[in-house]
């Protein structure tokens, strides 16, 4: 007979997955950002349409694509980025999301611009640019940071910005800032915002820090994954 037990860290990442996935305190929020656009959709529409969250805030290429799809010229360079990522084709799915979900869904209202290595900042109103995005703006950063304030879960992946380059690490930090100054469940997955969350300073201070990597966006998305149907399968808890 076949038996699969789970190692302790595995079993407390499946707890806690569990936990804000399915069953989350609320106010729940969720933040999208990095460069994993078809995920977030896919994720975004998961969470909302369950109830599971109550708001998605987005950042990095995934906000841009949310922009592009509503109908903002982005400008020229930055409709390239998301082109030669093969992200303009989900823009119908965006939409759709959008309708759907468009009062639980923030995009920026601000963003940060490169000017010549310099951070300039720059109302989405008053878009196209021709320089590239590298950053959501203050505005955005206020308006995000309230509502994580106000939450009980609080679920990030994906950074807001190219958090590498100094200038522009200023949105995901301070979205760092305010996760772990509220009262809520914190929870951070993917390499790149536990890269940065590193670089920041701030990776002991989350509730929790998923090493899932690509798992951890099957599981929010899908609520499972092939091992915990295996365990489900074959251990004799």
């Amino acid at each position: 007979a076949k038996e699969v037990i789970a190692g302790r860290v595995m079993e407390q990442e499946l707890r806690v997955l569990y936990k804000v996935r399915n069953n989350p305190e609320h106010p729940c929020v969720y933040i999208l950002g990095g460069a994993k656009a078809e995920d977030s959709a896919d994720l975004s529409y998961a969470v909302l349409s369950q109830g599971i969250a109550d708001y998605v805030l987005t950042g990095g290429l995934v906000a841009n694509l949310f922009l592009y799809s509503k109908g903002v010229d982005l400008g020229e360079k930055n409709v390239n980025v998301l082109e030669k990522k093969g992200f303009l084709e989900l823009k119908d799915k965006i939409l759709k999301l959008l309708d759907e979900y468009g009062d639980k869904i923030l995009l920026p209202d601000d963003l940060a611009i490169d000017v010549n290595n310099a951070r300039e900042e720059i109302s989405v109103e008053k878009l196209p640019t021709n320089y590239l995005i590298k950053d959501v703006g203050t505005n955005t950063i206020k308006a995000y940071a309230s509502k994580i304030q106000n939450a009980k879960t609080v679920v990030m992946n994906g950074p807001l910005g190219i958090f590498e380059e100094d200038n522009f690490s200023k949105g995901t930090e301070a979205i760092f800032e305010a996760m772990v100054s509220s009262q809520a469940f914190s929870l951070i997955g993917g390499g790149h915002t536990i890269a940065a969350a590193r670089k920041l300073g701030y990776l002991e201070r989350f509730s929790y820090v998923s090493t899932a990597g690509g798992a951890l966006m099957e599981y929010l998305i899908k609520g499972t994954l092939p091992v915990v149907e295996a365990l489900r399968k074959y251990s004799k808890i």
